[in-house]
């Protein structure tokens, strides 16, 4: 265990879910959310530790709770955190620590219900956790004359956990859950301007999936705004992904090209198939092994089965579409909760609309619209715009 003075830091007691069921290779996910939490909390002074299903986290105190919270709350891998206090094995430790953890929130305006919970794991402590919970108790209700005890819906809970000492906390809060992020490989995202899109990359990162982002701008047709837009959504995405990169690539020349070279009704499924070809040869550079869209089936024309299959095929690696069987509103609940929503919803339009056909076609076949994908002659066009790519860096916090 590494040696460092934890007298002037504040605990922060980490639970581990899905990572506690993974056997022999547990320490392999372990290692990964470990190096996560520290990479964003750099440069605050840390240490980790790991210990039957917990990790416990020690920050310099001159690091705000906020920021470790806000760390926390958006690290896959982490299910729930609590600022807990750590004491000895010691009945008076113990009270000393719980009559200081009630004069703080939620438990300092002395009203309302409460219980205590006592776990404890080392069985060879003196007191067990009935005795353990009617003595804590007794300290609030010493404190709080006018608190109530209530054990199946209380207001205010006092959790205890014994181990190789003694932890003390009042305020657990929830974390995403999920495998750490890089735990299981590296993909592009496509990221329009759109809802869907980063809801996409929240859920594939949710599953260890390192992400860069991929977005097509296309100058005058597609404003600065609509840019910038996209630069804040990477933003905004940036501590899910435990950062990432936002690649821009002009699309213009290729817009313009597909509108003059393909029938109307064949634009939105050119461009999706130019676009996936660029995907696939920018992912390939950045050594990614798959490509994630926001597509959900049937959602719109260039999201059709027959459509899907279209543009499956202008790639060489698989294409991942976590939104497949959602419907918009549980999209929109989803882009609420991560903080995508406000800023997906400006009225900037992407490149995907510009020159979309008043009536697409939704049931292409496959080897007919190669044919015309074929006629087009595009791939030079293509080729430039992967290798003009611009690339803007996005931090973890």
């Amino acid at each position: 265990m590494e040696k460092i003075d934890t007298s002037d830091m504040k605990l922060f007691l980490i639970r581990l879910g899905e990572i506690s069921l993974k056997g022999l290779n547990r320490g392999f996910f372990e290692k990964k959310l470990k190096n996560n939490i520290k990479l964003k909390l750099h440069p605050c002074r840390s240490l980790l530790t790991r210990e039957k299903g917990r990790f416990y986290l020690y920050v310099d105190n001159s690091c705000p709770d906020s920021k470790i919270e806000f760390i926390l709350k958006t690290t896959f891998g982490v299910v729930g955190f609590s600022k807990a206090l750590v004491v000895d094995k010691k009945w008076e430790c113990m009270a000393e620590a719980a009559a200081a953890l009630i004069e703080k929130e939620p438990f300092a305006d002395g009203k309302g219900s409460f219980r205590v919970q006592s776990r404890r794991s080392d069985k060879n402590f003196e007191m067990r956790s009935i005795q353990i919970e009617q003595q804590l108790g007794g300290v609030v209700l010493d404190r709080y004359p006018n608190m109530t005890v209530n054990l199946k819906n209380p207001d205010k809970t006092l959790y205890v956990e014994v181990r190789e000492k003694v932890y003390l906390y009042t305020s657990p809060v929830s974390g995403p859950g999920g495998l750490p992020v890089s735990s299981a490989g590296k993909g592009l995202l496509l990221l329009s301007g759109g809802i869907d899109s980063p809801v996409a990359g929240w859920r594939m990162a949710k599953r260890g999936l390192n992400m860069d982002c991929l977005y097509f701008h296309a100058y005058p047709y597609t404003s600065d705004q609509a840019l910038q837009k996209v630069k804040d959504l990477a933003t905004i995405m940036g501590p899910w992904l435990q950062g990432t990169t936002l690649l821009v690539v002009n699309f213009t020349q290729a817009e313009l090209w597909i509108k003059e070279h393909s029938r109307e009704e064949e634009h939105t499924l050119m461009m999706r198939a130019c676009m996936m070809k660029v995907a696939n040869a920018i992912a390939k550079k950045r050594s990614a092994r798959v490509i994630v869209t926001g597509e959900a089936l049937g959602q719109v024309a260039s999201q059709t089965l027959e459509s899907l299959c279209f543009t499956n095929s202008m790639s060489e690696i698989p294409v991942l579409r976590p939104l497949i069987g959602m419907d918009k509103n549980e999209i929109i609940d989803t882009a609420r909760e991560i903080g995508t929503y406000e800023t997906s919803i400006l009225p900037y339009d992407d490149c995907c609309v510009i020159f979309s056909p008043k009536h697409p076609l939704v049931k292409p076949e496959v080897e007919e619209q190669t044919r015309s994908y074929e006629k087009m002659d595009i791939e030079g066009i293509l080729e430039k715009c992967v290798e003009e790519c611009a690339e803007y860096p996005v931090n973890y916090i």
